[in-house]
């Protein structure tokens, strides 16, 4: 229960953070907007870390797979076309079609095994509930 809902926190945030981003951006640059996003969080991490318990930041040299260290370069992406979706479809339009895709690419790295995560067999299921996701998207935004 605990795991579901934190998920619905982390959407819910994340929408909200695009619109703010995207409301930052109108009044900067697309640079600007997400250079401060990435700072910000950098800080609100710092003091965590200071104020939780100053693990080893040397560990990261430590880190298998050091490919899995630019979570915070793909981080800064994420935010530049967060940005440039919800400026160019709107939030919830934005919002609904970065879902379909995170599903997407979940599902394709659980299937192959990628990335160290444990690979998991083909259900057609899954692959039902995403085609309904995707005719979801099309109804809410059907226009006559």
């Amino acid at each position: 229960m605990w795991g579901i809902l934190v998920a619905l926190i982390s959407g819910a945030l994340m929408s909200v953070q695009g619109v703010f981003n995207t409301e930052v951006t109108k009044q900067t640059s697309l640079w600007v907007s997400t250079g401060w996003v990435q700072l910000s969080a950098f800080l609100v991490c710092v003091l965590a870390w200071i104020f939780t318990g100053r693990d080893s930041v040397g560990a990261l040299w430590q880190v298998d797979n050091k490919y899995t260290l630019l979570g915070g370069v793909i981080g800064a992406f994420i935010t530049v076309t967060v940005i440039q979706s919800m400026g160019s479809l709107g939030p919830a339009k934005a919002a609904m079609l970065i879902v379909i895709s995170q599903l997407a690419v979940a599902y394709i790295i659980e299937l192959f095994g990628m990335f160290g995560v444990d690979k998991e067999p083909f259900e057609w299921r899954k692959l039902i509930g995403m085609a309904i996701s995707i005719v979801g998207i099309i109804i809410f935004k059907w226009q006559k």
